[in-house]
């Protein structure tokens, strides 16, 4: 579970592709992050939340399906 598309809007309405581009992916990346439908590398993670200005933890949550 992520908190990207709240986070977004929280910093100044920044768009997929503004965050994309300042992470190095493409906007339909942060499109399946967001949707749950990709899980980003530890690396991209990081990135994420530098740009979005927020810990990790604060951007991304595990949730075990077992």
């Amino acid at each position: 579970m992520n908190h990207i598309r709240r986070l977004r809007f929280e910093t100044g309405e920044m768009t997929q592709q503004a965050l994309a581009t300042a992470a190095g992916v493409t906007r339909q990346t942060i499109n399946s992050i967001e949707g749950g439908k990709y899980s980003p590398s530890l690396e991209l993670a990081f990135k994420i939340a530098l740009v979005l200005g927020k810990p990790i933890e604060q951007v991304f949550e595990y949730v075990s399906t077992s």
